[in-house]
Parts: C-alpha cells; sequence; structure tokens
C-alpha cells in the first residue's frame, strides 16, 4: 500500500509512456501509486499529444513553483524506503499463470509451465502425470463442424479426439495413428444446435495438446497505450508475414487498443494490414480479454479442453491474469508485451524457449527463430516520430460528444430523481438503505455464525465476484433465464454490475475457486450445516439467511488480492457475511469489506484454518466487541472499540468441543469504526448528509 516514487538517471531516460505503464501497474506490485515526477520529457510528450505551447507552459511553471519539477537524482530526497533496480538487469519477462506477481524470465517459461503442468495443485501446480505431458488430440474445427465424440479403441472406451503418436507411430493405447485420424476424417458429423458464423470459426483440422495458445490478445489500456510497443508488435507482425508464418487457426487472435490513436498510427504507418493477415484485427477500443469478455472459443475446441482437462493458454498484453479471469476453461494465463503476444501467436505453443527454440517455419519449410523477426530499436524509433502527431491527438479528442452519434441516441429520462425500472435485468435499485434508521448501530459480538466458505491462500477479487462471463448453469445464469433473458444475451457480470441479484448470484461464483469445506472441488459451491447439504454458495447463503443465521469466511494469505472492485465487498455483505478471517488481507479489500460492514478479522502468526482443522462443520464466535458484562438495553459499562484491538475467535466443534483463538481486529482507524457502526460507508454518508454535518 505504499506510494512509489520512482527516480534516479534510469527513471528519467524512460519516455512518458514507459512511465505511465509501470506507474499503472502499481496495484499489480502492491503499491497505492506510482510516480514519476514530471520533468522536460513530460513537456515533450503534452506537446507531441496536441497541446498548445501556453498549457505545456503552464504545466512546468506550475510545477516549478511548487519545487518539484525534475527527475531526482541519487540522494536528492530522504525517502523511507530506498530500492534499487538496474535497468541493465532486466531481461524479457512473462508474468503467469495465475497470477501478476508471478514473473518469468522468457528463456525460462516453457520448463516452467512443464514443471508446473506436473506440479502438486496444493502448491500451485495442475497435478498431471507425466505420462499425459505430451498427448494430443485432434479435431476438426469451423463452423460446420461438431465437437468430436468417437469411440477410442484399444482398452477403455471414452470419447476422445486421437492422440498424437509418442513412438513408432503408435498412441499411448497401442493403437495406430494414422487409423484413428482416418476414422476420425470419415465419420459422420451431426449439425451443430447452435448457428456459428463461418468467419468467427475457420474449418481446419488441427491438434491440441498441453500448452497450446488458444487466445492472442493485445488489449488493455496499460500497454496499449505505450506507442513503441505497439510499433515493435506491428513490425514483428510485418516480418513475420514477409517470412511467411502464419498463426495456427486454433489460436483466437483479437487487437483491443484503449485509444482511437493506435488505430491512427498503426494505420499511418502501414503496419495495421500485416496485423491483420495475422488476425489482429480491430474488435473494439476498452476493456476485452483482461477482463474476461474475450469471446467464446470454438465449440470443437471446447469440447477436448474441458473433456480432456487440457492445461490450455492465454497470452494478452493485459495486466491482470487471475484464474478464470479471461477465459472459463483456460487454465494458463501469461501477461506479456504486445510484440511477444504476436509472437506467440505464431509459434502456438509456450512450451518453446524463444530466444533459442525455432518459432515456426515458412511454406518452404525453412526454420524462422524469433530473432529474425524481433525489431530493433532504429525501426522502432523511425516509426515513433510517424505516430506522434499533435494534430491527431486534437482532432480525436476534440468534439468527442459528437462523434459518437450511436451513444447520443439513447432514449434517456431526465429529472432529480433516478426511475427505477423493475423489470431490468442491468440495473435495479440496490439494498443497500433497506430498513435505514436516523441513528447508527451498535458494536455487537457475533455469536454462533457458520461458515459460508472456507478458502486457502491468493483468494482474489476475481474470484470472490468475478467479471466475466455468466454460465448458464450458474445461480446468476438461472436468475436471467427465469426473466426470459436468453443464453446468448447473458453479456457479463461486468456489464450488469448495475444489478445487485445478478453481482450477489456471482459472488464466490467463480469457476476456479476453491471451496476447502468440499474438498476436490473447484467452483462456487459448499456444504450448508448442519444437514451437510451440497449447494451452491448462493442458494447456501440465501437459506442460511431465512434460518436467521449469521456467517463467516475463512481465508488465507493475500485475500482480496487483485482489482479494487467493489462488489467483492458488496456481494459479501449481501450474502449475510458478516465477518471475514483471514491470514492477510489485500490492503483494498480489507477497508471495501469496512466500507460495507463487513468485520475484517486476521489471524496471528503461525495460525491458519489448516492449523485449526477447520472442515466446514464448526460455528463461531467473535467476542471482545463489546464489554463481557454489557447489557443491550444500555446497562453496563461502557466499551470503546480501538483500532486494530485483539478480539477472540471461539470455535464450537461438532463432536462438542471448543477452541479460543486471538485475532486481530482489522479495522484500522477511527473512522472505520464509524464506518462499521454505521452498517457501512454509504448509511454513514447519508446520516451525515441529513444532518448537514457533510461540509458539503
Amino acid at each position: 500500500g505504499k506510494f512509489v516514487e520512482f527516480h534516479g538517471e534510469g527513471a528519467a531516460s524512460l519516455s512518458v509512456t514507459d512511465r505511465a505503464t509501470i506507474a499503472n501497474m502499481s496495484p499489480e506490485y502492491g503499491a497505492t501509486m506510482g510516480y514519476f515526477p514530471p520533468d522536460e520529457e513530460t513537456c515533450v510528450y503534452l506537446k507531441a499529444t496536441g497541446r498548445t505551447d501556453e498549457e505545456v507552459d503552464a504545466v512546468r511553471n506550475y510545477f516549478k513553483a511548487q519545487d518539484i519539477f525534475g527527475m531526482p537524482r541519487r540522494g536528492d530526497i530522504d525517502y523511507s524506503i530506498l530500492l534499487e533496480l538496474d535497468l541493465e538487469t532486466i531481461v524479457p519477462s512473462v508474468a503467469g499463470p495465475k497470477r501478476p506477481q508471478d514473473r518469468i524470465a522468457l528463456p525460462e517459461l516453457k520448463n516452467t509451465f512443464i514443471n508446473l503442468l506436473q506440479q502438486d495443485v496444493k502448491t500451485g501446480g495442475y497435478g498431471k502425470p507425466y505420462s499425459e505431458i505430451d498427448l494430443r488430440y485432434a479435431a476438426d474445427i469451423g463452423a460446420s463442424e461438431h465437437a468430436l465424440a468417437i469411440v477410442v479403441g484399444g482398452g477403455e472406451q471414452h470419447s476422445a479426439g486421437v492422440p498424437a503418436p509418442v513412438g513408432d507411430h503408435v498412441t499411448t493405447k497401442d493403437t495406430s495413428v494414422w487409423t484413428e485420424t482416418e476414422m476420425m476424417n470419415n465419420r459422420p458429423t451431426p449439425d451443430r444446435v447452435a448457428e456459428v458464423m463461418t468467419e468467427e470459426f475457420p474449418k481446419a483440422h488441427v491438434d491440441l495438446g498441453h500448452g497450446d495458445v488458444l487466445i492472442a490478445a493485445i488489449t488493455s489500456c496499460t500497454n496499449t497505450s505505450n506507442p513503441s510497443v505497439m510499433l515493435a508488435a506491428g513490425l514483428l507482425a510485418k516480418k513475420a508475414v514477409e517470412k511467411g508464418l502464419k498463426v495456427r487457426p486454433t489460436v483466437k487472435t483479437s487487437l483491443a487498443p484503449g485509444s482511437r490513436v493506435v488505430t491512427e498510427y498503426l494505420e499511418k504507418t502501414g503496419l495495421q494490414p500485416y496485423l491483420n493477415q495475422l488476425g489482429f484485427n480491430l474488435v473494439g477500443y476498452g476493456c476485452t480479454t483482461c477482463i474476461g469478455n474475450s469471446g467464446p472459443l470454438d465449440p470443437s475446441i471446447e469440447d477436448i479442453v474441458t473433456d480432456h482437462d487440457l492445461i490450455a493458454a492465454s497470452v494478452l498484453s493485459g495486466n491482470r491474469n487471475f484464474e478464470a479471469r479471461v477465459h472459463q476453461s483456460i487454465k494458463a494465463n501469461f501477461l506479456m508485451s504486445p510484440p511477444l503476444v504476436v509472437a506467440f501467436a505464431l509459434a502456438g505453443t509456450i512450451e518453446k524457449d524463444l530466444s533459442k527454440d525455432v518459432l515456426g517455419q515458412n511454406e518452404q519449410g525453412e526454420d524462422v527463430y524469433l530473432r529474425d523477426i524481433w525489431p530493433s530499436m532504429e525501426e522502432i524509433g523511425e516509426k515513433m516520430r510517424d505516430a506522434f502527431d499533435a494534430e491527431t491527438y486534437r482532432e480525436l479528442y476534440s468534439n468527442f460528444a459528437e462523434q459518437n452519434p450511436m451513444w447520443n441516441s439513447i432514449p434517456t429520462s431526465s429529472g432529480l430523481t433516478y426511475q427505477w425500472d423493475k423489470n431490468s435485468t442491468y440495473i435495479q435499485e440496490p439494498p443497500f438503505f433497506e430498513g435505514f434508521g436516523a441513528d447508527a448501530g451498535e458494536m455487537a459480538d457475533i455469536q454462533a455464525a457458520r461458515p459460508l466458505a472456507i478458502f486457502g491462500d491468493s483468494v482474489t477479487t476475481d474470484h470472490i465476484s468475478p467479471a466475466g462471463a455468466i454460465k448458464a448453469t450458474s445461480p446468476a445464469g438461472v436468475y436471467l433465464q427465469q426473466k426470459r433473458v436468453d443464453v446468448a444475451d447473458f453479456n457479463s457480470y461486468g456489464s450488469r454490475r448495475g444489478n445487485h441479484e445478478v453481482m450477489m448470484r456471482g459472488t464466490f461464483a467463480n469457476v476456479r475457486i476453491k471451496n476447502l469445506m468440499v474438498p476436490g472441488t473447484e467452483g462456487g459451491v459448499t456444504l450448508h450445516q448442519p444437514d451437510g447439504e451440497r449447494m451452491s454458495i448462493y442458494d447456501a447463503a440465501m437459506k442460511y439467511q431465512s434460518e436467521g443465521m449469521p456467517l463467516v469466511v475463512i481465508a488465507g494469505q493475500e485475500y482480496g488480492t487483485g482489482s479494487s472492485r467493489d462488489w467483492a465487498a458488496k456481494g459479501t455483505r449481501l450474502l449475510g457475511v458478516k465477518a471475514v478471517v483471514a491470514q492477510s488481507f489485500e490492503r483494498i479489500h480489507r477497508s471495501n469489506l469496512v466500507g460495507m460492514g463487513v468485520l475484517p478479522c486476521q489471524f496471528k502468526e503461525g495460525t491458519n484454518a489448516a492449523s485449526l482443522n477447520l472442515d466446514g462443520s464448526e460455528t463461531f464466535d467473535i467476542t471482545g466487541l463489546v464489554a463481557s458484562d454489557y447489557h443491550s438495553d444500555g446497562a453496563g459499562p461502557k466499551f470503546e472499540v480501538t483500532p486494530r484491538q485483539d478480539v477472540t475467535l471461539t470455535i464450537r466443534r461438532a463432536d462438542g468441543s471448543t477452541e479460543e483463538v486471538p485475532l486481530v481486529l482489522r479495522i484500522d482507524t477511527p473512522i472505520e469504526i464509524d464506518y462499521y457502526l454505521h452498517g457501512g460507508i454509504l448509511p454513514y454518508v447519508l446520516r451525515q448528509l441529513l444532518a448537514g454535518t457533510t461540509g458539503f
């Protein structure tokens, strides 16, 4: 949660767009902000992007008057903590497959992934036996083909594609690859139920295996606002096309810049046609693959991935790659620069060391390496001069409203009060002010709470409140179908975040979330206690609410990392969760929980759900929030809760035994105590408004 200020000769040498990329990634490296002081380079950038001389002078003069203009050199400022990074030690890297902080040097990616395939699931791997690592499954893809479902001989009968040979042209089941391929190619193919556009899924005969790249997306405002890496991607595409390289039809490619300026300079420099030839066509501006708007895979591909639990990969130039964020069926997601996205799309797999392995072959069968098509700094610099045109920025960013006639034509209502539409499935009146009164509540202990879920480490806000696709069989999907919304019109959780009915059903509904109360399973399921009935987390929460049962969530380290997503806290509150007890919290999510009236508490060092042998059959008391002899009628001594005080977790097990565990109350400031007593920041602000004490 620190404020990170970059300084020194290395920081001064970076372009403003490079600085912006690093600063924008501050949430990913756990900071409140990343700050590069303004200097003359900043002024050059402002002028190049359409600001007038007067505006640039005003910026320069203001920061000089504040005595903060110019990049500090080493020793100029006494910082509380100083970290040194030599830019010469930076090597090409990617991050993944599940978290943006898990950096992997490019030459190590292949071996790291192969090791993760075989590593135990409990330690962050995928738990695949060595015998499965090289298996490949054949498929016919395309709009007129259907997912494979043929019977394979050689022993156990099950539906599968044809594995590639593992030696002497035989499969692991000791059957002929060629015979089985012929059977596939000549099999009768039933019609697909859903109609698919032919250009969406081109027809091809392919094979799939672990590590195959199925999504390659140049996306996110952070990277696509940096001309140097975008032009590098275009130049790499140009050289690849000229070398005769192509992208496999199994790779879903896309280009979604954060600005129309990107399209303008890619067209102006003549690079967009080469990106188009490799499939990186413009799909729109804004959040796409990075937040889960990746669209569907070819149904045949998806069938094989799910039927055989293939650990397929996505490569994207986005900021975040938490589990099931990019696509629910793709389990390995790697963040990288735009030119590397193009490179791995061409490679078709992450099981290559692109620093030395062959990238691909041209039509003549000649090997092409990444070094053969990687653009030089001189080539990028030449295109950069063409990209920065002040007049283009002025034109595209002036009269913005007039350039969006479709947006302006949307019918709207006017007035001081919003008119809620009870039939809308996108926007509903939120319930956060139901039962609102003039007075704040009182602090109270939590008694006899049931665990809604018990989680391990690194549960992110994407796990808690997914933003991507809505599954038809999920509680949110069932709700939408009950409202007569077709599955094809579901859109995403992110697009429906104005409807609490959808979002609370989506809370803890990530397909990759692992509730330790139901070991060996993935997805938003839990056990209702004391009957032990298995059901969705949403259904269990509603059943507990009807029973008047308070709920807690138990978690491990880094609970709530990732996007500062408010619905991760809102949904938790609406499910009836009174407290979250974790080994550690991400800073913003902890604050958001308090802001929604949910009590965050932290285990002390050395204690967690595993060490306490929790299985979900327990009930929990959290005490120490009121005096032991305090009475609800106001009698007894007053007791003032203080930030970060100790409280007690009493565990009452199914066998009748009890255990007391000390916790730290993670209400960290006096104002947060006020927020909590008011039931959250929203009731607090409303009461301030009604009392006329807000100052605004």
